[in-house]
């Protein structure tokens, strides 16, 4: 199963998660309090049957990403 997951940023430099990243789908820096989410590649991999882990299914549904998903399986 593949997840949606965003790049970590802020202060501490962790080790890596297991694997390599199979596309960027954005980041989050709660330090600086930015986000950065690459929309299409998103509604790309939640179609495609990717699940997104919590923090960035909280971070799409503020930014509405699913209501686009709605609407493009609509059409």
């Amino acid at each position: 199963m593949v997840k949606l997951r965003l790049k970590r940023c802020g202060r501490r430099q962790r080790s890596r998660r297991e694997g390599r990243d199979l596309r960027k789908v954005g980041f989050y820096d709660p330090i600086r309090n930015q986000t950065y989410l690459n929309i299409p590649a998103i509604l790309y991999l939640l179609e495609k049957g990717a699940q997104p882990t919590g923090t960035v299914h909280d971070i799409s549904k503020k930014a509405e990403v699913f209501k686009e998903l709605r609407v493009n399986q609509t059409k």
